[in-house]
């Protein structure tokens, strides 16, 4: 699960029964205070992944160094047992969006990306997960298919893949492929962790899209997705993503139970 402030206590408290938690990276980039001390007490008693949100790998200016620097520190101290950032560009001309906008996928944003992608490895001395992210508009001029912008990223940078199923599923829907295509596009090997989420659907211009909001349970289309993704890439640990209008800390316990009875 995603470990939120709102259900620290009592996930210290109760230590529920799942598997590892996931924590976005810059919530714990201070210097010290009471939610990296609950990172740490967490990561003493179950794995740990750690995600970031703020980078804008894709961007055209240069990383922001003092974010490495933080987040090499919090590799450091939490050990986690993988990394991760999304596909995506964020900010520019010293102004930053508060969405994780898609790459257009061209061979040049590719070298690009890659580029970014080795600056974080080294910078962290480790391989990181690149996650697709969830898209409303398209590029034109695209030189690759979305799955395969992710496999050509893979081979061009050595980093390993986290699958959103939901955003596959979305953007499926909102850009009218085949998801289970998607899946055979990228690599067996690459994928190391899944994510789950719910998403809403509404129309706009009389035309229906489906938005990842991470504030409702996974539908029973991505379940069934996860599913195929399952039989796919095998056993991948997987996180159920809730980020807005949480739930009891229970019923996030008993979504992330559904997906380990999956087989």
């Amino acid at each position: 699960m995603g470990l939120r402030a709102a259900h620290h206590r009592e996930v210290l408290a109760t230590a529920p029964d799942v598997g590892w938690f996931e924590a976005h990276s810059e919530n714990y980039f201070a210097d010290g205070g009471a939610a990296l001390d609950t990172l740490s007490r967490v990561r003493e008693r179950w794995p740990v992944a750690l995600h970031g949100v703020g980078l804008g790998l894709g961007s055209a200016a240069p990383l922001d160094r003092e974010h490495l620097r933080r987040l090499a520190r919090l590799v450091a101290h939490i050990e986690p047992w993988a990394v991760s950032e999304h596909v995506c560009w964020g900010h520019a001309g010293g102004r930053h969006t508060n969405d994780l906008l898609p790459m257009p996928r061209t061979a040049e944003s590719l070298r690009h990306l890659a580029a970014r992608v080795g600056e974080l490895q080294d910078a962290l001395g480790r391989q990181v997960l690149l996650e697709n992210v969830s898209s409303y508009l398209e590029f034109t001029g695209a030189q690759f298919t979305e799955a395969g912008y992710l496999a050509a990223l893979v081979a061009e940078s050595g980093c390993a893949l986290l699958l959103d199923v939901n955003n596959v599923f979305v953007n499926a829907r909102n850009h009218g492929f085949d998801a289970e295509d998607y899946f055979d596009e990228l690599p067996l090997d690459a994928v190391r962790e899944i994510h789950l989420a719910g998403h809403e659907t509404t129309r706009i211009a009389g035309r229906e899209i489906r938005i990842d909001t991470h504030d409702r349970p996974v539908c029973e289309d991505v379940w069934a997705l996860y599913a195929s993704a399952r039989r796919r890439f095998g056993p991948v640990p997987t996180l159920i993503e809730w980020d807005a209008a949480l739930p009891p800390l229970a019923i996030l316990v008993a979504e992330a139970q559904r997906a380990d009875a999956i087989g």
